[in-house]
């Protein structure tokens, strides 16, 4: 279903999606396929074409982040330094985009990778190679989504429960500000108390929060949203309180939230998302503030719920008694200043 696009001059700097060619791994996960692989079997392979496709596909995206996802790692080189490949074939994806053969837009102009934090100082090593990798590397996530029900995340998620408690971790944490890095937590809503730890002990380490906190509505937390919805809204709001963390306003649409809770779901209207996830989003932007807080695609993962342009659609329905400037944060100057691409804003 195709919509008119809403509000299609409003700036827009898309702060998280991802790249990828899956299509060589499809085939041993096992059947029947965990939700999340069934969302990005939808785009097993996504690369400059296809966010490109998206991104111009009628609003004013001016520009992108790309998260690290595992992929395009380098061949031959240790469990260590393999990271970097990705971060190399991403500044190619952004120097193709910056070429102005295919437009204004900015592809990539910020590039969040990967290293191994529980490596401690030693991280710093990699850091470093990451960063003269490309000029547009900004920083890493280090995912710690966790849960004791293995159903929840399915195969693909290895992380270590507590990974953000850990000292080894915190030793190499501390290796970011000692870099000017950001860092980025994705974990899910039962953790939340675990970023909140992080950013109350590094204070001036800048931290975004992935994904709402990504609340749970599927395996054995199916049909407990409302039943966990407080739980998360008074998480969301201790952790909003730490000024050096800032919210990516996006996420719900993959299968581990169940909003929707089946997929692929690209039909439902903008309105319809609108009003399912209006009371995280509300929160959010409550907790944090504007200054703190940035719509993102998560784009092909969100595929599962909507098409690039409903989802964005349904994000500008939910800030349609914003301000100007509030809107001006929100869908751009949140991500400009957090990932340092202030100069893509008009």
């Amino acid at each position: 279903m195709s919509e008119a696009i809403l509000e299609p001059d409003l700036q827009i700097i898309d702060p998280h999606h991802h790249l990828w060619d899956l299509r060589p791994m499809m085939g041993a996960f096992p059947e029947p396929l965990h939700p999340f692989i069934a969302a990005i079997s939808l785009s097993p392979y996504y690369t400059f074409n296809e966010i490109h496709a998206d991104a111009t596909s009628g609003h004013n995206v001016i520009g992108t982040v790309f998260m690290e996802c595992g992929a395009f790692y380098r061949a031959g080189a240790s469990d260590t330094l393999k990271v970097v490949g990705e971060v190399e074939y991403v500044n190619g994806v952004a120097a193709q985009s910056a070429s102005g053969l295919y437009g204004t837009i900015r592809l990539c102009d910020a590039i969040i990778g990967h290293a191994d934090l529980t490596k401690g100082a030693a991280a710093g090593e990699v850091l470093d190679a990451l960063a003269a990798a490309s000029p547009r590397f900004k920083g890493i996530r280090h995912a710690a989504a966790w849960d004791a029900d293995p159903d929840v995340l399915g195969p693909p998620f290895h992380h270590p429960g507590g990974l953000y408690l850990d000292a080894k971790f915190r030793e190499g944490f501390a290796e970011l500000g000692k870099r000017g890095l950001t860092f980025d937590a994705w974990l899910l809503e039962p953790q939340l108390d675990d970023v909140l730890s992080l950013a109350r002990a590094f204070p001036d380490q800048p931290i975004c929060l992935d994904h709402c906190g990504t609340p749970l509505g599927m395996a054995s937390y199916h049909g407990k949203l409302h039943e966990r919805f407080d739980v998360w809204r008074e998480k969301i709001k201790a952790i909003g309180q730490c000024q050096n963390v800032s919210v990516k306003l996006g996420g719900l649409a993959m299968s581990f939230a169940g909003m929707p809770d089946h997929g692929p779901a690209a039909g439902l209207s903008s309105e319809v998302l609108a009003a399912m996830w209006r009371p995280y989003i509300e929160t959010c932007i409550e907790a944090f503030g504007s200054a703190r807080a940035m719509f993102e695609s998560n784009y092909p993962v969100d595929k599962w719920g909507a098409s690039y342009a409903t989802l964005w659609n349904a994000f500008k329905r939910l800030t349609n008694g914003a301000s100007a400037d509030e809107k001006r944060a929100l869908y751009a100057g949140t991500a400009a200043r957090f990932y340092g691409m202030e100069h893509l804003l008009a």
